[in-house]
Order: C-alpha cells, then structure tokens, then sequence
C-alpha cells in the first residue's frame, strides 16, 4: 500500500578548485611585498605609468550574490572572494537540485514508511504493463549509472594527468628561470675573483657586484619557492579530488549494481536499506556535480586570462600569483651590470695583451719580461662600447667564444722558470688567468638575451602561450567529462531508486495476485462432486 509518486530533477556539485582558492587567499599576504614589485613592468616604467588590466572581463560577468546579485566585473582573480562567490552562482540550480532531491525524497520515504506501518492492507490487483515498464526502465537507469561511473573514472584519470603535467610545466620554467639567475650570479661572483697579473676590476664595479648579487639570489628564491609552494598546495588537492571521485565512482558503481540485484530478487528490506544509503549520496553526487562545474568554468576562466595577458604581458593582473615576473627593476639592473662587468673583464685582458704580451721588454723589466717572442696576438673582441650598446668586431680580433683556443698558439713553455723557453706571447700562467676572464666575460654575455626576456616577462609569456595552446583544451574537456559523467550518474542513481521503490511495489502486488489467484482457484476443486 503506497502513495506517492515523484517527479525529476537535473544535476551538479563538485569540490575541488575551491581549496585552492583558498589557499591562494592565505598566500596573499606573504607574497604582498613581492607582488607590489612586479606590478611596474618594463612598458608601464616606459609609459611612466603602472597599468592594470582586467583579465576575461566580458566571460566573467556573473551575478554576484554578496553584490545583490550585481554583475561581478572584477574579471578573472582567484583572490578575490567576489569572482568566486559569482562562479559559484552558476552551480546554484544544481545546489537548489540537491536539497529539494534531499527534502522531497525524504518525505516521499518517510510518508511510503508512514502507509506500509500504519494503513491496513487493502486488496489490490496486479498490472502487468506497470510491473514490465518499471523492469524495462530500471535495467536502462542501472545500465546508464554504469556508463556515467566508467566516464566519470575516465574523466578523473585523465584529468588529473593533464593537470599534474600543466602544473609540472609551470614549474619546470620557473625553476628554469631561477637557475639561469643563479647561474648569472655565480658569474658574477667569478668575476670578482678575475686577476690578470695582479690587475682585477675597479672597486666601483665590485661594490655594484655585491649589490646586485644579494637582488638575483632574492628574485630567484621567491621566484622558485613561490611556485614550489603553489604547486604542492594544488596537487594535494588534485590528489585529494581524484581519490574522492574514485572512490565516488566505484560506491555509485556497487549502489546501482546491487540496487538492481536485490530489486529483482525481491529483497525488500536491503532495498530500501539501499535506497536510504543512495537518497544520501544522490544528495552528494548532485553537490559534487555543481562543483566540478564551477571548476569547469574556472579551467575556462583561466585560458581566456592568460591568453589575453599574453597580448598585455607588462601589465599587472592578478596572474602574478601564479607564476610571477622578475621585479623588472632587478632584472634591468641585472642586465646592466652583467655588460659592464663584461666590458671590464674584456678591456683589462686588452690591456694586458696590448700592454705585456704583445710588447717586447728588455730582461731587466722583470715581472714584465718573461722572454715574449713571436707573432703578435689578436685582440679579444669587445661585444660592447664604453656606453654598453652593441660593439662590431673588428678585423683580427677574436671571439669570447674561440678566443681561448686561438691563444694557445700563442703560449710558450717553460724551462727555466719565470722566462718562456719557446716563441710565445702568454706564459702557461698568464694564458689561465686570461682564460678565467674570458669564460666569466662570455659566460656573462650568453646570459645577456635571458635577462633581456626577463626583462620584458617573456619567460611568464612564453609559459602562459605554450598552456593555453597546450594545455587548456585537455583541461577544459576532461572538467566537462567529469560533470558529465556525475549529471549521469547521479540522474541514472536518482531515478533507479524511484524504481527501486516502483519495482518492489509492483513485484509485491505480483506476487500477492498470484498467490491470492492460486487460492480462489483451488477453492472450486475442494468442493467438487463427492
């Protein structure tokens, strides 16, 4: 004996981004410092102006709810509480799904509860249409709960494997970046350390060295332990949200299997046993499935964003607490001092060519003699001017990056100490203290098109083009396979429970119809002829 008979409903929640949000949000003050220095970028210092830019701003425009359900038009900034309390609201008809399935269902099963207890059983007849539609219709719920389950282990799979190598991307060119400006800074150090015969760099340029040192360590560890920070805080929660939808899958999975096998075997009391576990995770499926499409609409979002800071790469947007610029102060800096100290290095090994090696001393000007004989040697080519703007070879000068091999020609032996015993312009000494200067000087100025880049934010350009061409399409369709498969379960489980109920409902009034036929039809045959 029953009574009622619900309606459908549609689908979505989810959960993951919204961590992430958050723990960016608690980031934000100690990065506060950091994120003030990339905002003046190398064309806003140009401009004399520092710009800002709103990134996605036409795709963002969402209703807010703490804005009275004003159109949010902050655009794209997983900082501020607004954007995501506007995403948020395109999930609330899949939230709103979610409680009235939790209120509407409940009450239909405490009221089915209320009927089978209290009311008295009334004969009723049996409907063979009714008994094989609701057997026809559960078969294709359970089979479309199965399907929605191998989507969505799918869709998590793949997911999360494009997800970890983005995030493995970001970080591998931060840390790219990072290296690269230690690596100019060793350089540097080097160069303090260079002496030619007694001759190192002026004291000005070593102070200027000093200086700058302490900016590069200090960009480059921020630069690294920023990013590093970020991507442990979204894996664990990648790794957190794949566990979740696998464990989610394979539950919904054994509900709808189980369900499916108890109905048709008539085990009442494990049915509705089942049908209150599965009221409850229906309830979380459909919250699940708005969340995954509030990140389905985050991951779209986050492409548009950084697609279009790549056209605006020297403005400051709220992309920089993901992966940051190098203050582009630091990095000018940066490149300044590496060609000065290039032009220094270069200069003291000319002098020292033009003013001991290629000069022929009579013996008595001992340290200065040391028997130099010889063709005389070339020139190292300077690749700057006194002004650091770019300097042309000349004829018979060499390359920093041949210049050692060439002047091995040029080295003599020794037999007697301290006096070459074979032609030569460079003592073995001399050509190693000249070969020290050297590799630092070219060394410093292969260094020169990276801090040129880094100057203009190329690295943050180039890594954000390579996601969204690479990247974003995989994350936007997998995000999509995702809710899918959860709009299909959660739909499939929802309506298999209804017909759970139909199914035992229809199953009982069969089984009492032929139980109740049998008896009448024996009742004749009792009474027959004596």
């Amino acid at each position: 004996m029953l009574c009622s008979r619900s309606k459908t409903v549609f689908v979505l929640f989810s959960f993951l981004l919204v961590a992430t949000g958050i723990s960016y949000a608690e980031k934000e003050a100690s990065v506060e410092e950091w994120r003030t220095s990339v905002k003046e970028r190398f064309m806003a210092e140009e401009n004399g102006e520092n710009s800002s830019l709103i990134l996605a701003g036409t795709r963002t425009k969402r209703k807010d709810p703490n804005e009275n359900f004003n159109l949010y038009t902050g655009g794209w900034n997983i900082s501020n509480t607004h954007y995501w309390t506007s995403v948020a609201y395109t999930a609330a008809p899949f939230f709103l799904i979610a409680g009235v399935w939790f209120v509407v269902f409940g009450l239909s099963l405490s009221l089915i509860c209320l009927c089978y207890c209290c009311c008295a059983r009334q004969p009723y007849g049996y409907s063979r249409i009714a008994y094989a539609l609701s057997l026809i219709l559960l078969i294709l719920f359970t089979i479309a709960a199965i399907v929605g389950c191998v989507f969505l282990y799918t869709g998590q799979g793949k997911f999360h494997a494009s997800t970890t190598d983005t995030l493995d991307y970001v970080v591998r060119q931060a840390n790219f970046t990072s290296e690269n400006l230690r690596n100019v800074s060793d350089y540097l150090n080097a160069a303090k350390k260079v002496d030619v015969q007694s001759i190192v760099l002026p004291g000005d340029v070593l102070s200027s060295i000093d200086n700058i040192q302490g900016k590069i360590k200090s960009s480059a560890t921020t630069l690294s332990v920023q990013t590093m920070e970020n991507q442990d805080r979204i894996q664990d929660v990648l790794d957190n949200m794949r566990l979740a939808l696998i464990i989610i899958a394979a539950v919904m999975l054994f509900l709808a299997f189980i369900g499916f096998l108890l109905s048709i075997f008539g085990l009442q009391c494990l049915v509705y046993t089942l049908v209150i576990l599965g009221w409850i995770l229906v309830t979380g499926t459909f919250v699940l499935c708005g969340l995954f499409l509030l990140l389905h609409n985050v991951v779209g979002d986050t492409c548009v964003a950084m697609d279009q800071w790549v056209q605006n790469p020297t403005a400051h947007t709220a992309l920089d607490d993901i992966l940051p610029c190098v203050d582009n102060a630091t990095a000018s800096e940066t490149l300044s001092q590496t060609k000065l100290v290039t032009y220094q290095l270069v200069d003291l090994v000319d002098n020292a060519i033009n003013n001991m090696a290629n000069k022929n001393f009579p013996s008595q000007a001992r340290p200065l003699y040391y028997n130099q004989s010889g063709p005389l040697m070339p020139l190292l080519c300077n690749p700057f001017n006194a002004d650091l703007s770019d300097h042309q070879c000349k004829p018979g000068e060499v390359h920093l990056s041949n210049a050692t091999e060439v002047w091995k020609n040029y080295t003599c032996e020794f037999i007697t100490p301290g006096t070459c015993s074979t032609p030569g312009r460079l003592t073995p000494n001399l050509y190693t203290q000249m070969v020290a200067a050297v590799n630092v000087s070219y060394g410093l100025y292969k260094y020169g098109p990276f801090l040129a880049d880094l100057r203009g934010c190329n690295f943050v350009r180039s890594t954000f083009t390579d996601i969204e061409r690479d990247h974003c399409p995989g994350l936007k369709r997998y995000t999509q396979w995702i809710y899918v498969g959860l709009v299909l379960v959660s739909t499939a489980v929802m309506l298999s429970l209804v017909f759970w109920v139909i199914y035992a409902r229809e199953r009982r009034h069969r089984v009492y119809t032929k139980d109740y036929n049998a008896m009448h039809s024996e009742a004749p045959r009792d009474k027959g002829p004596q």
